[in-house]
């Protein structure tokens, strides 16, 4: 999708309210209870608020090709944008907080063409739905009365959400992330490859940090600085450049499409699908990736999202945020 359908699709979807499915709960009504949780900075995105530009190139592997005719894995070298960031809607969040990372790339594709990937480096997500996902941001909305969430009500959302459960052991298991250069990023839902001959093939993907994962351990976790990930990352990549292989998983047609709380089994074939490789970082304020709406619907040929309703709501809730950032609001 070249940048001037981008437009007309977003202004499109504004117009319509937004949504791809039919929802009890609009885009407006996540993006305010985000605004409800986490307060407004003005001209700021709502959530993953907290960020850093990347830029660099990805070159895929023609193995793929099989499997889709996208020109990403063409074997040409591709000009990538990108973001590293940090979830949740307030400045003031530390890079130490026990919650998702994100991992933002636009592909710069020939013919004006652009793909997004939009990943966290979770491999499963919080709510199987946008309504369930609207309740947990209710139920962890600070008291105004305390300043905190109820706990009562953290504890209800849990209980009667099952589908948060699996996120949640993740998070409880595994320390935040060292760097964001030793940080895996999955696509978290599940997608559609397509290849020449209109062959559908379920996938899900990784991007696996060539110089390996590193956690904080507990020690770390109380002395790190409030601030780090973001200078880290400006500093590797002025040292060298830093790269992630690209994981492709295919799916079975018997694997879930449209819960991203639920994991694949573990035995599926994997291709290494290419190499992402980051050149430089720099303060996300002014720079290039500050614009970018990194929609993960933004596609190109031979790649196509499932029914998955969170994979269709994180467009229009995008573009809602997206909307509200470019007008100062």
């Amino acid at each position: 999708m070249n940048r001037a359908k981008l437009g007309i699709f977003l202004f499109t979807v504004l117009l319509s309210g937004g949504g791809f499915a039919e929802e009890s709960v609009t885009a407006d009504q996540v993006v305010t209870g985000i605004e409800h949780q986490f307060g407004v900075t003005p001209g700021q995105r709502r959530n993953h608020i907290n960020g850093v530009c990347v830029a660099g190139s990805f070159v895929g592997n023609k193995a793929v090709q099989p499997y889709s005719m996208s020109p990403l894995f063409s074997g040409k070298v591709i000009p990538v944008l990108g973001r590293f960031s940090l979830a949740g809607g307030s400045l003031k969040i530390p890079d130490t907080a026990k919650n998702p990372r994100g991992m933002a790339l636009e592909f710069r594709l020939p013919d004006g063409q652009v793909q997004h990937f939009t990943m966290l480096n979770v491999p499963v997500f919080g709510a199987a739905t946008p309504e369930s996902f609207y309740d947990g941001v209710v139920a962890n909305t600070p008291d105004p009365a305390t300043g905190k969430p109820d706990p009562e009500k953290i504890a209800a959302y849990k209980a009667s959400h099952p589908d948060a459960k699996a996120l949640g052991e993740y998070l409880g298991k595994n320390n935040p992330i060292a760097s964001y250069a030793n940080s895996d990023f999955y696509s978290v839902h599940t997608f559609k490859f397509i290849n020449k001959n209109n062959k559908i093939t379920l996938v899900r993907w990784r991007f696996v940090p060539q110089d390996g994962v590193k956690r904080l351990s507990d020690e770390e976790l109380k002395t790190a600085p409030t601030r780090f990930l973001d200078q880290d990352i400006m500093n590797k990549t002025q040292a060298g450049v830093v790269r992630w292989d690209m994981v492709l998983v295919i799916g079975d047609l018997m694997d879930e499409q449209t819960n991203p709380t639920i994991y694949w089994p573990v035995d599926r074939k994997e291709i290494k699908a290419g190499v992402l490789t980051l050149t430089s970082a720099s303060p996300q304020q002014g720079g290039a990736c500050e614009k970018i709406n990194f929609d993960p619907l933004v596609m190109t040929s031979g790649i196509a999202p499932t029914n998955d309703p969170v994979l269709l709501f994180r467009s229009p809730a995008y573009a809602n945020s997206y909307a509200k950032r470019l007008t100062g609001q």
